[in-house]
């Protein structure tokens, strides 16, 4: 189960306001990327929370509200469709990283980033951390924020372009979700870059 471990370990080295950083939807077709920032004060509990890979759908929507709550702070933020063919899909959510990290209303001393490389943020240290979602409470903590973000951003997706059935899959590339491609070719909110190799062209109006 995750812990303040890596939290205190560096709030004890002079950075008091630790901050966990993660994304959600590096995979999939369609929709944008999603990255999340979560500062919470020492000793703050969260029962239940874990790596978002790990929770059921129920228990990501049910910790989102605690986490909010009980967060010292939390930002959000968001790379396009667009955004990732243009730089691709790693600096777009470094992207994404970095407008979640400059939304938190307090100013963090450390950044702990899920993952082992540096989004290069530019506030302060920053510290990648492989499987950091499954090790800090923070780091958790933005992954659930980032995947429910992004599930319920594709649920609006789904409503704007319900042929392609995206409330179900998510944008990633399931069977049904190629079928739904290749029935109807490439909407507005899929990544093109992803896609190059199918040769679909974009829908008619």
């Amino acid at each position: 189960m995750v812990d303040f471990a890596l939290e205190e370990q560096y709030r004890q080295t002079g950075g008091g306001a630790v901050c966990g950083v993660d994304e959600a939807g590096r995979g999939p077709l369609a929709g944008p990327v999603c990255a999340a920032a979560v500062l919470f004060s020492p000793g703050t509990e969260i029962p239940g929370l874990d790596d978002s890979k790990k929770l059921t759908e129920k228990k990501r929507e049910a910790l989102y509200p605690v986490i909010l709550e009980k967060a010292r702070a939390y930002g959000i933020g968001w790379a396009s469709e667009r955004e990732i063919d243009e730089l691709n899909i790693l600096q777009a959510t470094f992207l994404a990283m970095r407008r979640a990290a400059a939304s938190l209303a307090v100013a963090p001393d450390v950044l702990l980033v899920d993952g082992n490389q540096k989004p290069n943020i530019g506030m302060c240290l920053e510290v990648p951390v492989v499987k950091g979602d499954a090790k800090s409470v923070s780091i958790a903590a933005a992954s659930v924020l980032a995947k429910v973000s992004r599930d319920r951003k594709m649920l609006e997706l789904d409503r704007q372009y319900p042929q392609y059935a995206f409330a179900k899959h998510k944008g990633y590339g399931t069977k049904l979700h190629y079928e739904r491609i290749a029935q109807y070719g490439i909407s507005p909110v899929h990544r093109r870059t992803f896609l190059k190799n199918l040769h679909l062209e974009a829908p008619h109006e």
